[in-house]
């Protein structure tokens, strides 16, 4: 269950509407995971300084079930860092990711958790 939260002084006004959508088949597709799972939650409007300023910036974390680690995740930050600058302007120096790769048993779905799937 690929859960990407991001939070961010970016105005709600100035994220593309398609964002949620087009981030959500981003982390599909990096983690090669099916896009039913993607969870993808940006918060818009948050009160955030970044090296004294508020200029945009963001903080996020990223959880999956496997296919993360050292070499994976310097291929997902490339690719998420870019797709961010892109839609919402924010410069890679200003923004983090922190990887969690989650165990199977402490991910609940569907009334259980998919260690019993």
């Amino acid at each position: 269950m690929p859960t990407l939260v991001l939070n961010t002084n970016v105005s709600k006004d100035k994220i593309p509407e398609d964002f949620l959508q087009n981030t959500a088949k981003l982390v599909a597709e990096v983690l090669k995971k099916p896009i039913s799972y993607v969870v993808v939650h940006v918060n818009p409007d948050q009160m955030m300084s970044w090296g004294g300023t508020s200029d945009p910036c963001a903080v996020g974390t990223l959880g999956s079930i496997g296919n993360l680690g050292t070499p994976q995740n310097v291929k997902i930050s490339k690719v998420l860092f870019d797709h961010v600058k892109d839609n919402l302007g924010i410069k890679s120096d200003r923004m983090y990711i922190t990887y969690v790769d989650l165990e199977r048993a402490n991910v609940g779905y569907m009334g259980t958790t998919f260690a019993d799937m």
